[in-house]
């Protein structure tokens, strides 16, 4: 579960639950009870619609606005006006599906926040047993990960501001590029963020192991700490 989402994995589940639900309940009220494996085709040609992606609380999320399945749908049945009666209903359930999808997309995103908060660094870094420390700078010797202590290093932490500009011109910028002082030389690799949060991020540490850049598709955090995360240095 490492690499899945297993709070969107979870309220996906938990909208097509709701949709067989109500569909359920849908069906059982006509007196006539269409064919199922058509009801099933009507509500997912329902589905297709205009949307356009808007970001809410920092995710993308899709928003309907034209019943394109409806209207396909109205126009293979617009010959038989009993029959798309009868199937009418479905067809607007399936374009009402995507709002139930959205409800809980929305729903997804505070309750992913509680259980993998972005303000702590042990979201990120979870498991290191396979992690190492490289350097990304050539003006830098290879340095070793303090495995033994790293996991308690990051629960002391505070989170402080990103100053990129002052970062990037604080460089001692020249032709020698040895020469640089780069703030964040080395990257850990192989670490795993908290099982099932399904993060992607790039983790930089800071010269002195008492600093680490996370980012991700979505943000930049920057985390000091009281001890370096690098085995020898204090």
């Amino acid at each position: 579960m490492e690499n899945n989402n297993v709070v969107e994995v979870s309220v996906t589940i938990l909208a097509w639950c709701v949709i067989v639900w109500i569909a359920y309940r849908l069906y059982n009220r006509q007196s006539d009870k269409p064919k199922i494996w058509k009801v099933l085709v009507v509500m997912l040609v329902g589905l297709f619609s205009f949307a356009f992606n808007t970001e809410i609380f920092g995710t993308v999320m899709r928003v309907s606005i034209l019943p394109l399945g409806v209207w396909v749908l109205y126009a293979y049945f617009r010959k038989n006006t009993e029959e798309w009666q009868t199937y009418r209903p479905f067809a607007w359930f399936g374009f009402a599906a995507n709002f139930i999808f959205l409800i809980f997309s929305l729903l997804a995103v505070p309750i992913f926040q509680v259980i993998y908060p972005g303000s702590e660094p042990s979201t990120y870094i979870s498991n290191i047993d396979d992690a190492s420390i490289i350097p990304i700078h050539p003006g830098v010797k290879h340095q070793e990960l303090d495995k033994e202590n790293a996991l308690v290093t990051i629960l002391d932490f505070s989170e402080e501001p990103i100053h990129s500009s002052d970062w990037y011109y604080g460089a001692n910028l020249g032709e020698d590029s040895t020469n640089t002082q780069e703030k964040f030389p080395y990257q850990l690799i192989g670490a795993i963020p908290k099982r099932g949060s399904g993060l992607i991020s790039v983790v930089y540490i800071e010269e002195d192991g008492k600093g680490l850049l996370i980012s991700t598709p979505k943000e930049q955090r920057y985390f000091r700490f009281k001890h370096s995360l690098i085995e020898g240095v204090n």
